[in-house]
């Protein structure tokens, strides 16, 4: 299989090793990559149905005086110990659900023991490093070697189901915000905080919803968190039917995307207005200006973005692929009542958005990097880097090669740069052709290469990823 389907089929091998370097590494970068995403694609005797399903398998990327020392292992989570040991899974996962009896579907709404095939993301808790996805279970792992510590959950009362898997670090404040949601026969968005590092997470406000959306991410400012709720929304009956998670919800277009608005200071929803309906994944940044926010992320027409990541439609070579476009709204908060606008910034297709994340994040920023096809509407994932430059409001810079298939792209700002983009985009890319994967390297500015890292192996696409710099005390480089 030599195309991009390569990265949808499960590596069953782990590997520590020193890669060859192709080119040559800034002398300023230094430090570990983290990614994670699936590894395994099926359950056992239950097959997956979905991307997000795939069992979690942690890569890390040791970058040191030009070198670089990489290694990937597999999360051993309760629920892969079970798929490895009884051949099926355990749990219900994202798009795929074992035969689960009538109590087990009640108990996901009452007292719900949720999965811990945590796939999405890296975060630091309870000072251990964690792989995280969209419950409060996480797997704590051994920053040098991967190994697996055991299954952590916060060390608080506070009463969500689910959670989602992209936090915000405020660098001001040095605490983390995220948002809980407490499914029930009056569920809720609950937001909340916690010290950086910290295990403990302190509730901040919370409101009623009759039908809770599905959403993946927020956008913080630095006096409000913003909640883009898409109009898929959530049927309790389809829970208690036994059907996976995301089946469980539905495209309810007629309601429109509301943006619920928290004061992150009191607590308090200041406005609630709503948009012409959109799905969206991934924010890239919001900020104020005056009585306005400005929120920006990648937004869908609808939610087939979800189902089209399914794994028969992802290995089909003749779908079209879910095709995000980069887009502004403006919240204005006046005392007329909010009101809500938008315009589109880049057509895309465009995912996993980045930017400079410690210097901009909650803050006016000229600059945003994404995974993208060039292509619309995709046959395949995503066949190149862009980078947009807002202020311009054009695309200013790609890369691509023949048969390489990129994934997210991380910024890495040079300590000793001025400028937004002085920096490193670090991406690893799948090469189909080769039938192997490489860390690239390119320039911030240029999206020239700069290194590239070939690894022994094709690994399946990934997900989410942190540069850490410091292991003792890690800073968040990503949403």
């Amino acid at each position: 299989m030599a195309d991009y389907r390569l990265g949808l089929r499960t590596l069953d091998e782990e590997v520590t090793t020193t890669l060859p370097v192709e080119g040559s590494l800034p002398p300023w970068l230094s430090g570990t990559l983290f990614v994670n995403g699936p590894g395994r694609f099926d359950g056992g005797e239950d097959a997956l149905n979905h991307w997000f399903d795939g069992l979690a398998m942690l890569r890390r990327f040791e970058i040191e005086d030009g070198t670089v020392a990489y290694a990937n292992r597999f999360l051993r989570s309760e629920e892969y110990e079970h798929v490895v040991s009884r051949n099926r899974l355990a749990r219900g996962q994202f798009g795929t659900n074992p035969d689960l009896s009538l109590r087990d579907r009640l108990g996901w709404l009452t007292g719900p023991t949720l999965t811990d095939n945590a796939s999405i993301g890296v975060d630091w808790v309870g000072g251990e490093f964690v792989a995280v996805t969209e419950t409060p279970r996480q797997v704590a792992f051994d920053p040098e070697t991967l190994a697996t510590r055991g299954t952590r959950t916060f060390a608080d009362a506070l009463d969500v189901t689910g959670t989602l898997g992209h936090p915000h670090w405020d660098p001001v404040r040095d605490e983390m915000v995220n948002v809980g949601v407490r499914y029930g026969p009056r569920s809720e968005y609950v937001l909340h905080r916690r010290d950086r590092g910290s295990a403990t997470r302190e509730e901040l406000g919370r409101v009623g919803v009759d039908r809770p959306a599905y959403f993946h991410s927020f956008a913080l400012t630095e006096r409000y968190a913003v909640l883009a709720e898409p109009p898929l929304v959530l049927s309790p009956c389809a829970l208690l039917a036994g059907r996976p998670f995301v089946e469980s919800f539905e495209w309810v277009p007629e309601r429109g995307t509301r943006f619920t608005v928290f004061d992150r200071q009191t607590g308090r929803v200041v406005a609630r207005p709503v948009a012409d309906p959109f799905f969206v994944f991934h924010h890239a940044n919001a900020y104020e200006a005056g009585d306005t926010l400005v929120v920006d992320l990648v937004a869908y027409e609808d939610a087939s973005a979800v189902s089209d990541l399914s794994l028969s439609r992802l290995r089909d070579p003749d779908a079209e692929l879910p095709a995000g476009e980069f887009r502004r709204y403006r919240i204005s908060l006046g005392a007329m009542g909010a009101t809500v606008e938008s315009e589109t910034l880049h057509p895309g297709p465009v995912e996993f958005p980045t930017i400079d994340y410690r210097g901009h994040n909650t803050r006016p920023y000229r600059y945003a990097y994404f995974a993208g096809n060039r292509e619309r509407p995709p046959t395949t994932t995503q066949d190149r880097l862009l980078k947009v430059d807002i202020e311009a409001g054009e695309e200013v810079a790609s890369w691509a090669e023949s048969g390489c298939y990129p994934g997210e792209a991380l910024f890495v700002p040079d300590p000793d740069g001025a400028a937004e983009d002085a920096g490193a985009l670090l991406s690893v890319v799948l090469d189909a052709d080769a039938e192997r994967s490489f860390l690239l390297v390119l320039d911030a500015r240029t999206l020239d290469g700069l290194a590239r890292a070939p690894l022994p192996h094709a690994l399946p696409f990934g997900f989410h990823g942190q540069f850490v710099r410091d292991l003792a005390d890690p800073t968040r480089s990503m949403a």
